[in-house]
């Protein structure tokens, strides 16, 4: 048996045990309704989605008139699975779907009173919010 008949058969193996791995994370907040911006750009108001390829941190921020603009950093931690060399396996592979979903809920804190301050950065939510709803 030569060296190149296991070929077809390593090739046919590989393409029936295929992986994937779907990332996604989805942000909420109390009350919903809050525009979220995701590293300075908007992608939709609470409850949304959206699916991301690397792990790492990200700066989400929130913004709702009538409640203070609340500003976080979550960390989006890669499973064990998703560690090097695994993730190669287990994106290419794990022979079936993995769906990594995360949840972050935020908790929106009424505003009590409106300095002089706090004007410009209202604005800027309420002209991102328009520019989005359009």
């Amino acid at each position: 048996m030569g060296k190149h008949s296991f070929l077809p058969l390593l090739l046919l193996l590989s393409a029936i045990s295929t992986g994937c791995v779907h990332r996604r994370v989805t942000i909420d907040s109390l009350p919903q309704g809050a525009l979220v911006m995701l590293d300075g750009k908007d992608i939709g108001y609470t409850p949304t989605s959206f699916d991301f390829t690397w792990y790492g941190g990200r700066e989400v921020q929130l913004l709702k008139d009538g409640y203070d603009t609340h500003t976080q950093l979550i960390r989006v931690d890669a499973p064990w699975y998703q560690r090097f060399p695994l993730d190669f396996l287990s994106d290419n592979f794990a022979g079936r779907y993995i769906e990594d979903h995360r949840r972050f809920r935020f908790k929106l804190q009424p505003r009590t009173s409106e300095t002089p301050a706090d004007v410009v950065p209202r604005a800027n939510a309420m002209r991102s919010e328009a520019l989005h709803s359009r």
